[in-house]
């Protein structure tokens, strides 16, 4: 993981996350205990605050920034899924994001709901806990049962088992014909 200070302001990241080596945290950023950032993942909070809560996963690819009046809020045991891209927005505990999801400056997601990959969200109503967010225009669809749930807590807690299986399990290695140099490699 690469860390930047941005105009003094540093990230505060708690020691337990853990970040492939290709994420990109800047300036206002806080990270709390348990959270797993998958590789490509950029988290700018350079314009205005991000925080991220504890025991959640940003996925691969995932973009994730803030403006001066639109702090973005991720809260506890979140999934945001590949290439979501958050700006500005509030996503309470236990929720999950689709694949490329859209959640734009103002987008306000209640808690355990379940935002459709591909889905666009723009500043609205309160989208309410338990929510199936889906459609062109979104809507919440549906409330979701119990079972629903359990599946989007699941999905977080797989996430951590994975995170820890990463930590003790995988290895970078050297590809014949394909070394880097160590200018590149520190660069």
């Amino acid at each position: 993981m690469r860390t930047y200070s941005f105009q003094g302001v540093l990230p505060r990241i708690h020691p337990s996350v853990y970040a492939f080596d290709d994420v990109v945290v800047i300036g206002d950023v806080e990270i709390e205990e348990g959270v797993s950032l998958w590789p490509g993942v950029t988290i700018r909070g350079d314009k205005g605050k991000v925080r991220i809560g504890q025991g959640s996963n940003i996925q691969d690819h995932a973009m994730l920034h803030s403006d001066p009046d639109s702090p973005l809020v991720v809260g506890r045991d979140v999934t945001i899924a590949h290439s979501a891209v958050l700006h500005g927005c509030s996503v309470a505990s236990g929720t999950v994001v689709g694949i490329g999801a859209i959640l734009l400056n103002g987008a306000r997601v209640g808690e355990s709901c379940r935002v459709s990959a591909g889905v666009v969200l723009g500043v609205g109503p309160l989208y309410p806990s338990r929510s199936l967010i889906a459609g062109t225009p979104p809507s919440a669809l549906m409330t979701l049962s119990d079972s629903d749930v359990a599946v989007l807590d699941e999905t977080a807690a797989e996430y951590r088992q994975l995170a820890e299986q990463y930590r003790t399990g995988l290895r970078r290695l050297a590809v014949p014909g394909h070394e880097r140099s160590e200018t590149w490699a520190d660069a």
